[in-house]
């Protein structure tokens, strides 16, 4: 069984390899709320998954030791598991799901661990895991469902109540569950009064249909830009302990998720993944009942895909009301594109770019289409930009 006493002895045990995550106010982020963050994203090996997969793995008998250990993840519970093996003297190999971050599956090979590249998601990277564990005799580090995992993770729940003794709420991600069932688990235990909530994307939303249904569900696929928790199906000890000790499990979509990765880059200077942002998201936008209380998030974890950051600030800035796209019709005769440009110009709008086309399906002969894309302020300038170009007789799709 799960106790106080295992997460003081994760504790003591992982003292000698973590860095420290001081809590950073953060009041910008929401400012009805008192936020402060817990930025795992700094963790040695850039995510909380470290304090799980290294005390597990310290944990192992002598002829596991020997043989080996096994585990598949998204990226980030496969560094952790390579670090501690590694430094433990363990041979380590791990299933990725395919398509995981380039960036993760080379962190992952320069900790000192054998890949394999699975085809799929998390989930089929775990079915393979679970072959090679029986044909091979490794043992297996699950990257969520295990007692020794969750009391890993739960260390973090000991420094949040350390740190911030008044604590009122605390904002968790989930995948698979073990993060919060660790840090629910260690501060209800602490601190009944507190409040506890999960936060998934809505692409991935596998613990949050189980807690509705009361049951374990699994989920026939799942899409998000927060590969870390793109999770089918929750494991049964993390929805037990779910059930028992999380308050509730809030949803939040792609774009807020990308909308808060850029806010932490901008306001906080702090670079998150997909994951690790889904917490703050629910924060922004009043996903889970944070208004006026003393609250933490738990950024999980920072090792996003630099070829897709991007992307995540564009459509983050898209979200923000600082970038949009227009597009018109407008008469086909010299001069009109001058007039648009003079309008968004008197407007205070820069112009990214301008595409021109006529002859589209639909329109009078005589008429063109415009599409501009453009650089403003928030919703409410793109609002008046659009009835600055009304009031001058252009027509708006």
């Amino acid at each position: 069984m799960l106790s106080l006493d295992e997460l003081y002895k994760a504790r003591y045990v992982l003292s000698k390899i973590l860095r420290r995550t001081d809590l950073v106010h953060a009041p910008k982020l929401n400012p009805e709320s008192d936020i402060y963050l817990k930025p795992e994203n700094l963790q040695i090996t850039g995510s909380f998954k470290v304090r799980g997969a290294y005390y597990m793995v310290s944990q192992l008998g002598e002829e596991e030791r020997k043989k080996g250990v096994i585990a598949c993840s998204a990226g980030n519970h496969a560094q952790g598991v390579a670090l501690g093996a590694t430094s433990n003297g363990i041979k380590s190999l791990i299933c990725l799901p395919e398509g995981a971050p380039i960036s993760k599956v080379e962190a992952t090979r320069r900790l000192g661990a054998e890949i394999c590249l699975v085809p799929g998601v998390y989930d089929d990277a775990y079915q393979r895991a679970l072959q090679l564990r029986d044909e091979h005799g490794y043992a297996f580090v699950h990257p969520f469902n295990d007692e020794r995992v969750i009391a890993g993770q739960g260390t973090i729940g000991l420094e949040m109540l350390d740190d911030l003794a008044d604590v009122e709420a605390v904002v968790v991600p989930i995948g698979g569950g073990g993060l919060i069932s660790g840090v629910a688990f260690a501060i209800k235990s602490l601190n009944p009064k507190v409040k506890v909530y999960g936060v998934q994307a809505a692409g991935a939303p596998s613990m949050y249909q189980s807690m509705h249904e009361h049951k374990a569900v699994t989920l026939p696929n799942v899409s998000t830009v927060a590969d870390g928790i793109a999770v089918k199906t929750p494991g049964d000890l993390t929805f037990d302990i779910c059930s028992k000790y999380v308050d509730d499990i809030a949803l939040v979509s792609e774009d807020e998720i990308c909308a808060a990765i850029l806010r932490l880059m901008e306001e906080e200077k702090m670079i998150a993944e997909g994951a690790g942002a889904v917490s703050v998201a629910a924060a922004m936008f009043n996903k889970v009942p944070v208004k006026g209380k003393k609250t933490i998030c738990l950024v999980s974890g920072g090792n996003i895909d630099v070829n897709i950051l991007n992307r995540v600030v564009n459509r983050g800035l898209d979200k923000d009301g600082r970038i949009c796209t227009l597009t018109m019709e407008l008469a086909d005769k010299p001069g009109q594109l001058l007039e648009v440009i003079a309008v968004l110009a008197s407007l205070g709008a820069n112009v990214l770019s301008v595409h021109h086309e006529r002859g589209v399906y639909g329109q009078s002969v005589n008429a063109c289409e415009l599409s501009v894309r453009l650089e403003t302020r928030n919703h409410e300038h793109v609002e008046s930009i659009k009835e600055g170009l009304a009031k001058k007789g252009f027509k708006l799709k």
